[in-house]
């Protein structure tokens, strides 16, 4: 044996063996694997059969207990909310429930049907610039503003109904994601 074959094998050091994952003493602490499905198994299972008459074992939780399946019952729909109506103290207006494809320009257009309109501002996620479904429109003054909340508050634009209310005093940022 020459002396190049026998420091490699003194490196793992004295009593180590060189395979990782053999039987350590935290072997027979594991949970056994369980059995792999078949392709076949996999393809039933997924179309829902049940896989040739086997039942599925019942879901466990945490601390090892079986728990009872509960039959699913259909959910009722929410109750739509109704925005709060905040009053108009300002010219700066919120724009609810916008569509996702509503530009600035667009939201620019459509209030200055009613007024002037300083600034609108779609508000949307930062990383990905998608919008959030909600904007702030700036008009010239406040009668300007609630007349924009009369006309506008309820009316479909690009196939959602709007809902125009006064800015909350502190929205006055962005609202971060």
């Amino acid at each position: 044996m020459n002396s190049h074959s026998y420091e490699r094998r003194q490196r793992h050091g004295r009593g180590r063996s060189r395979r990782r994952g053999g039987r350590g003493r935290f072997q027979d602490q594991r949970a056994p694997a369980p059995k792999q499905k078949t392709f076949w198994q996999r393809i039933v299972a997924f179309l829902g059969g049940n896989g040739g008459g086997q039942r599925k074992p019942a879901p466990q939780s945490r601390n090892g207990e079986q728990q009872q399946l509960q039959p699913q019952r259909e959910r009722e729909p929410r109750p739509q909310r109704k925005p709060e109506s905040i009053e108009v103290t300002s010219p700066r207006l919120y724009v609810g429930n916008l569509s996702f494809d509503a530009t600035e320009s667009d939201l620019f257009n459509l209030f200055n049907g009613v007024g002037h309109v300083q600034n609108a501002e779609v508000v949307s996620y930062r990383h990905n610039q998608r919008s959030k479904g909600f904007a702030f429109v700036q008009m010239q003054t406040i009668e300007e503003a609630k007349r924009a909340v009369e006309e506008l508050h309820d009316k479909e634009f690009l196939g959602r109904k709007l809902v125009v209310s006064g800015a909350k005093s502190g929205e006055r940022e962005h609202s971060h994601d």
